[in-house]
């Protein structure tokens, strides 16, 4: 008997037995599995199907241009070249005696007007010389456009003018032209520019009034740039993430040699036609880059614009290195309607890619505005202007310096870190000259003259390179010609200041170091894309963003907070 409260019993129940073995069912053939989604290949895998060996000879022929390019894009200072001159003496009249003074300060310590004809040495007998000009000229060429067409005194103005004309031109075309390579492609932007540049080239030197020649410089500027902002673009989407800053350092120190190596024409030529036309010429040879399978358009571009016809020859590769794993991504083609192109509406409202931008834009024009600063500092603030020579040497040497500079740190450390490390190095020397300028010596001035320019030029250097790897394939061109073109706004302090006789030389650089301290605390905005992939669309451009500053994954810093998403 059980107890009522006791609870029930439950009659245990046997083991179940197994269950008997069955038939094991027949393994289903390939054939009936559903076939796995295609995959579109990447950028990656379409630069890896080129093969090294292709990879490594078309980088070289988008490095070799710029040795002919500094012809073009470097050669202002020596065509613009303003040297001693004084009034003919007339025939006639050989009693007349002129006195000669600075032509950029007249007057300055009770000198006489290299301007004006004296007679009898006498400040009181004045006329305005009208037997031209005579030139003493020890530096630079013999014959450039200020001796040519005495763009002297009255005429001087010119000389600004024609300045701010090719800033503005170079301007033009990285604008123009890198919306041009967006929308039909690098190869063929590239072929168009080198074709107007060659064209204008020759247009230039045959030149006969200096309206032409300010007009016909303009669109050579135009072009120039084009043709090197084209190349930039070709060689950074040919790279592997690893490969990407040794390029682009090779094309810089390229850049560097053609600097050089124009000055040593410069003296051997003594003409500024000539000058200009040894870097014409050579670039029609590289027209050859348009003959089918030289200078292939870049397979980023091709797989993003779905352009099937130019991507037989990667196909053709393909087949090459069939046995190679990775190249079996490009055997599945995605359908056309899969292909993602340019957003206007999601571009507008891309705020990363926006902030990136600008954040880049605006240290691209500190450090382009207060480049010129440091180079001519003792000209402007002691009155004591070191020889042309020395100027040209020192500004480029400091640029092949700089990328030197750049090749030895910023894989390193990051592109982010060592674009604040020379953006702070870039105010520091400002503050330090415009604060300190009463107690330093000759010696000082120098050295700190010579860190700001080292730090200001890497600093732009190194804003287009991470400009270029940050900005989203499909509008890379826009992106790099933006950062380009705002350099070419600070630039544009230069000729302008001399068009004033450097007048408020001493507020112009307190500006800019104000600015350069701003665009520090920008520059923590930026993020990190060091060994990474170059983004393709606007979306891969959105998941660029800022590391964290902590060691938290989020943070809500003010004013650095922005949609953070993990990764």
């Amino acid at each position: 008997m059980t107890s009522p409260d006791s609870p029930p019993l439950v009659s245990p129940s046997p083991c179940p037995a197994p269950p008997p073995s069955l038939p094991a069912s027949p393994v289903p053939s390939s054939l009936s599995l559903p076939a796995p989604p295609s995959l579109p290949p990447t950028g990656e895998v379409m630069v890896l199907a080129l093969g090294r060996r292709k990879q490594r000879v078309l980088i070289a022929l988008s490095i070799l241009p710029n040795l002919f390019l500094a012809f073009l894009l470097s050669s202002d200072p020596l065509i613009t070249l303003s040297s001693p001159h004084h009034c003919r003496l007339p025939d006639p009249a050989p009693s007349l005696e002129v006195m000669n003074t600075s032509l950029h300060w007249p007057g300055d310590g009770g000198g006489l007007s290299q301007c004006k004809q004296y007679a009898n040495g006498s400040q009181l007998d004045v006329v305005d010389c009208q037997t031209g000009w005579d030139y003493n000229i020890t530096e630079g060429l013999r014959n450039n456009i200020v001796t040519e067409w005495d763009l002297v005194c009255a005429r001087y103005w010119l000389i600004p003018v024609e300045e701010v004309c090719f800033i503005l031109g170079v301007l033009t075309g990285c604008l123009g032209l890198g919306f041009t390579a967006d929308r039909i492609g690098r190869s063929k932007t590239l072929l168009t520019s080198l074709t107007l540049s060659v064209v204008f080239g020759v247009l230039v030197c045959v030149s006969p009034y200096p309206s032409i020649f300010i007009v016909m410089r303009f669109c050579l500027a135009a072009t120039s740039a084009g043709v090197y902002l084209t190349l930039y673009i070709c060689r950074l989407e040919l790279c592997e993430p690893s490969f990407r800053l040794m390029a682009t350092m090779l094309a810089g120190l390229t850049t560097f040699a053609g600097e050089l190596l124009l000055l040593a024409v410069a003296l051997g030529c003594h003409s500024w036609r000539g000058l200009l036309g040894a870097g014409a010429a050579p670039l029609s040879l590289f027209l050859c880059y348009g003959i089918p399978g030289v200078f292939p358009e870049s397979p980023r571009w091709l797989l993003l614009f779905e352009r099937h016809g130019d991507m037989n020859s990667f196909g053709e590769r393909r087949n090459s290195n069939r046995d190679d794993e990775s190249f079996t991504e490009l055997d599945s083609e995605a359908a056309p309607s899969s292909r993602l192109r340019l957003s206007f509406p999601e571009l507008i409202h891309s705020r990363n890619i926006w902030k990136n931008l600008c954040v880049l834009g605006f240290t691209s024009f500190i450090s382009h505005g207060i480049s010129h600063c440091y180079s001519s500092f003792r000209g402007d603030v002691r009155g004591t202007a070191p020889s042309f020579y020395w100027t040209y040497l020192l500004s480029v040497c400091a640029g092949g310096s700089a990328w030197l500079l750049l090749w030895a740190t910023v894989n390193r450390c990051g592109r982010r870190g060592i674009l604040l490390l020379s953006m702070t190095m870039t105010g520091l020397a400002s503050l330090i000259l415009l604060g300190l300028m009463k107690y330093l010596s000759e010696m000082a001035i120098t050295v700190f003259s010579v860190m700001g320019l080292l730090s200001s030029q890497a600093t732009a250097s190194l804003c287009i390179l991470f400009t270029a790897e940050i900005m989203p394939t499909v509008i890379r061109g826009v992106g790099v010609g933006a950062v380009l073109a705002l350099g070419c706004v600070g630039r544009l302090s230069s000729p302008l200041m001399d068009l004033r006789n450097h007048y408020g030389y001493f507020l112009h650089h307190v500006v800019y170091s104000s600015l350069a301290l701003l665009a520090v605390l920008s520059i923590l905005l930026l993020p990190e894309s060091k060994r990474k992939p170059l983004p393709q669309t606007l979306a891969d451009g959105e998941q660029y963003r800022r590391p964290p500053l902590g060691r938290r994954r989020r943070d809500n810093v003010p004013l650095l907070a922005t949609p953070n998403l993990e990764t």
